[in-house]
Formats: C-alpha cells, structure tokens, sequence
C-alpha cells in the first residue's frame, strides 16, 4: 500500500481541503513524517501560505513540535499576531515550548504582551505561558516589554520565583478589577502550588472565569 510522503502531505494540506477531518487527518500523518525525520523548515510553506487553514495547521504543528522546531522561531512573531486565534493559541505554545535563547528574548516579549489580547482564549493560553514558563524565560521576555505595566508584573513574577512571595498581593491581585493583574496573580499562584496549593484553590474560586478554569484544572495536578 502507498505511503503519504511528508511532501505529499504538504500538498495535500495547500490544495486546501474543504474537509476539517481529512484535513486533520493529514495534519496528523504529517505531524508523524516530522517525528520521522521529514525536514521541519519545510512547514515554511504553510506557514507563508497566505491561507489561514494552511497557517493553522503549520502553527499547531509547531506547538506538537516544540523545541524540534525551534529553528522556525523567526515565524512565531508573525504567528502571534495573526488575525485567527487558532493561529496565535498554538503559537504561545510553541514560544513556551521552544524559545529559550537571548535571541528569543524579543518574540518571550510578544508572547507576554498577548495578555492583554481581546480573545478570552488567548488570555488563557498566555496564562498558561505566565504559569509555565520558566524564570529564566521571562527574565528574557521582560528584558525586550515595551509596556511598563506588564514589565511591573512580569518582573513581580520573576521575583515570587526567585525571593519570598507575599500572599496577601496575589489575592489582592486575584480580586482586583485589572484583569491583566488578575492574570499575572493566578501564574503566581500555579508557580507557587507545588509547595502550597492554598492560593491556587483561591484562584479557583475567583469571579473571573479565565483565572478560575485556569485554576481549577492546574489544581488536578496537585490534588489527585
């Protein structure tokens, strides 16, 4: 029986199939001819596409990939600004995944900056970035933000890694009306549970529902 090459796959993919279970399909096998050997910078072509289902696809292989694919993250600034939000979900995946050098300090920087996306589901995936990533990752991303407030907070951040975290201003935080704010409490409070989940079951009953799924589920990890 004939065998899809990773080529094939690629051309399949760019015909644009009308079908989102073949083309899922085919985003599948070719996720397995990567994971086989089949060139990662070939995903190029997807992702310069121009067509959002082929973007799509490249993005999310690249959050399955992960470092695997860290030479294409010069594609990730375009990614994280794409209009679809498929696009940029996968692509704060594949910045935490993949982005860990002083050359990524600037796309670190993009990725935390999508905190304030309008998308609720992007503010999600980013804090689940915040809560993830590791200190010296936002040491990078903080190094190149513009924005003076989320520099306040990704630094507030690095420190409750690397000094004493004060409770009473992440539950603050949790409360308050800033909803940036509130995102950055709840990282705070994922990064802290490990040694205490008390201020993640907070989160977990916060008003805001980002903050609260977020943490209802990091709480499955620590708690079963």
């Amino acid at each position: 029986m004939h065998t899809q090459t990773g080529d094939d796959l690629m051309a399949r993919i760019l015909a644009r199939p009308a079908d989102d279970e073949v083309r899922g399909r085919l985003a599948n096998d070719l996720l397995n001819e990567l994971f086989d050997g089949y060139p990662v910078d070939n995903l190029r072509a997807l992702l310069r596409s121009g067509d959002d289902d082929a973007v799509q696809t490249g993005s999310w292989l690249l959050s399955e990939l992960g470092e695997r694919a860290a030479s294409l993250l010069d594609e990730a600034p375009a990614l994280l600004a794409h209009p679809r939000r498929q696009v940029r979900f996968f692509a704060v995946e594949f910045v935490l995944l993949a982005a860990e050098e002083q050359e990524d300090a600037a796309v670190l920087a993009q990725a935390i900056t999508l905190s304030r996306d309008p998308d609720t589901a992007i503010r999600w995936k980013v804090l689940h970035f915040l809560a993830m990533a590791s200190t010296e990752q936002l040491m990078l991303g903080l190094s190149r933000l513009a924005d003076p407030e989320l520099g306040r907070h990704t630094a507030a951040l690095v420190a409750a890694d690397t000094g004493e975290p004060d409770p009473g201003e992440v539950v603050s935080g949790l409360a308050g009306d800033d909803p940036v704010a509130r995102l950055f409490a709840a990282a705070t409070a994922t990064r802290m549970a490990e040694e205490d989940p008390a201020l993640l079951r907070h989160a977990a009953r916060a008003r805001d529902e980002e903050v609260s799924s977020f943490a209802q589920w990091q709480l499955g990890r620590f708690e079963n």
